[in-house]
Parts: structure tokens; sequence; C-alpha cells
């Protein structure tokens, strides 16, 4: 008799039974984290509202999270640290102007806050302010961190939606934060509304930053585009995550035949979700009207040689280190393909240790000097 394990049906239908399985812990995993921001939200609310109207002293919170604890000692959440976050969680979203408060009844015993809020939460999502509802999509810890690092209203959504998205961790997350991902994102120069559907141009502008952050590169100051390139594949998982969701990257110095002659982009990608090939090109120097003529040239050999049927026109990403938009701008009035222009930024090595060093000459000149003096 044949092992279970070996037999083609079986294994078949176990696989299937997995993907059950797992769709349906993510979708538990998901209503978990839903109700359990909407309980953090109606207990910051109950700890507001005592705070304000009840006199029960300055150690109310130490004493809460002390009865918390012993009452659900299964559940996690509950220490002092935690209480404060969640309080200023509520009041972060309670001061937005976008949603309408809800009116809820008061009470003065402390044992009816507890018993009470809990079983409350879970009544209460028709009176959550959709703000709140936005915010149960992504996990608690990810929400502490957002309300620490952010005030406005429009880069916490901004944040949140990406989180969401692109399933960042909260350390993605917080590096995202940290290199002020908020003010670089659709920004760079591009023509992509004169050069693509609007649809398409909203998504693939959406796409691209200005300036995009190469802090994990270490540089000397006037490294050639050879070592930057270098450097952005030794690092390729931080660059892909720099770039965004969907780069696949394809090559460097990726050749092209045209006529007889041969050419060489410098990065090419495809992008799994606008379904084209994304060549970048990367200059050490300011940006240069010239520059947009050669990846224009670039472009047309790739979807010429390399671009499917089914794939959409290539776009071309072209980071310099630092440039002149309006310049920037005139350059692309007319171009015909999809081009972007960005600034990059990236660790510049205080000391060019190669040119502090005494060439050949110098060190046979100095070690003559010495022994002339003995």
């Amino acid at each position: 008799m044949i092992a279970l394990y070996q037999n083609n049906e079986y294994t078949t239908w176990l696989k299937e039974l997995k993907s059950t399985i797992q769709k349906r812990q993510i979708k538990a995993a998901v209503a978990v984290n839903n109700e359990l921001i909407l309980l953090y939200w109606e207990l910051g609310k109950e700890i507001v509202q005592k705070q304000e109207n009840a006199k029960w002293g300055s150690g109310f919170i130490d004493q809460l999270s002390k009865d918390l604890k012993s009452a659900f000692p299964e559940m996690s959440g509950f220490s002092r640290s935690n209480l404060f976050a969640i309080r200023k969680f509520y009041l972060f979203h309670y001061q937005q102007d976008i949603f309408i408060q809800q009116p809820v009844g008061q009470t003065d015993d402390k044992n009816e806050v507890i018993g009470n809020f809990i079983q409350q939460a879970a009544g209460q999502s028709k009176a959550i302010p959709d703000l709140i509802k936005i915010c149960t999509k992504i996990p608690w810890a990810h929400n502490v961190l957002i309300i620490e690092k952010i005030k406005k209203i429009e880069e916490v959504l901004f944040y949140v939606n990406q989180t969401v998205e692109n399933n960042w961790s909260r350390s993605i997350l917080e590096y995202q934060i940290e290199s002020n991902l908020f003010l670089r994102q659709g920004k760079a120069i591009t023509n992509f509304k004169d050069t693509m559907p609007e649809i398409e141009s909203d998504l693939a502008n959406a796409l691209l930053k200005d300036p995009y952050n190469f802090q994990f590169l270490q540089l000397e100051k006037h490294a050639k585009e050879k070592d930057l390139e270098r450097k952005l594949i030794e690092h390729i998982t931080q660059f892909l995550l720099e770039l965004g969701k969907g780069f696949a990257y394809m090559g460097k110095q990726y050749l092209l035949k045209v006529g007889k002659k041969e050419y060489r982009t410098d990065l090419l990608f495809y992008h799994t979700k606008l379904k084209r090939y994304i060549i970048v090109e990367l200059k050490t120097t300011e940006f240069e009207p010239e520059f947009i003529g050669k990846l224009n040239f670039y472009i047309s050999a790739i979807n010429e040689f390399e671009k499917e049927n089914n794939d959409q026109p290539t776009i071309g990403i072209l980071l310099c280190k630092n440039k002149d938009n309006y310049e920037v701008e005139f350059a692309l009035k007319d171009v015909n393909k999809p081009i972007g222009v960005s600034e990059y930024n990236y660790t510049e090595l205080p000391i060019d240790i190669k040119d502090a060093l005494p060439s050949k000459e110098e060190f046979d000149n100095e070690m003559k000097k010495l022994l002339d003096t003995d």
C-alpha cells in the first residue's frame, strides 16, 4: 500500500486544506486586531472622561492597570505604559475635526467602568469615527508608533494606508517615517500626464520619490556612477525597499544592441503592478538636459527589443545628485516617452581616503628626506 504522503490525491487535498486554514487564520487575526483597536479606543475614551469628571486622584491609571490585569490575566495590553498609550491614542483622534463625537453615558462607579468597557467596545462600531476604522487595519504597535511620530492627520492617513498596501512591519514603517516618505512620495518631476493615460500616470507618479533616500550607502564625495551602481546592487534589499512595492530587479548594465552598436542601461527593473519595464539611469552630477535624450533612446530600445505585446510602454527614471526643477520641466516639455527625474542623497564619507594617502612618488620623497636627515 502506498504511503499517504506519496498519494497524489491526498497531497493535493492536503495542500488545499492548508491554504484554507491559512486564509482562516489571517481572517481571524484581522478580526481580532479590529476588535482590539476598537477596544483600546473605547478604553481611552473612558479613561479621558473619568480623569475629567471623576475625583479619583493621580494614581487612577496605576490602579486601573492593576485591576484590569487582575480581572483579565489572559490578556496583555493593560500595563501602565500601554494605558497611557491608549489614552494618547484616543486623545489624538478625539482632537481631529473629521468626525462627530457620539454621546456616551456617564458613570462615577470605577468598578462599572472596568466591567463594562470591554462589552461596550464590540457594540459601538457604528459610533466609531471613520479614522479609527481605518486604524483597525494595522496592528496596535504600528498605531502607537504613528501617533508618537506624527502630528498631522493627513500624514497619519498616509502612513496607515501605506502600511496596509505594502504590508510593512513596524521596523519598516519606522524607517519610512524617519526618512520622511510623506514629503517625498510622488514629488518627482515627470511628464507622465502628457505621455500616459490619466489613471496610469497617477499610479506611476505616486511610485516616484524626490529625493530618494540612499543613506544606507557610504560613498566618497567624488564617487563615480559605477561606484553608485555597485553600492546600490550590493544593498539591493534596501534599494528595492526605497524604490517601493512592485519593483523586480532585472539586471545592471543591461545590454541593448541597436544596429551595429551595443548600449547598456545602468539598471533595469520590471514593475509587477504597472506591467512595464522601468529603466533607472544614475548620474553623480547635476542634471543636464542631454541626459534626457540618452534615456529616451534607451526607452525606445527596450520597447523595441524587450517589451512583449502584453507589456505596457517602458518608463525611464533619471536619478541625479541635484537638479533645477524648472530646467527639468523644460527639458521634458516635448519628450514623448514617460520619464521622471529625481535627486538622491547618501552618506558622504568625511574624508576621501584615497586622496588622503600619499602617492608612491610622494612616499619615496618623504623617505629620502628622512634618510638624508639621518
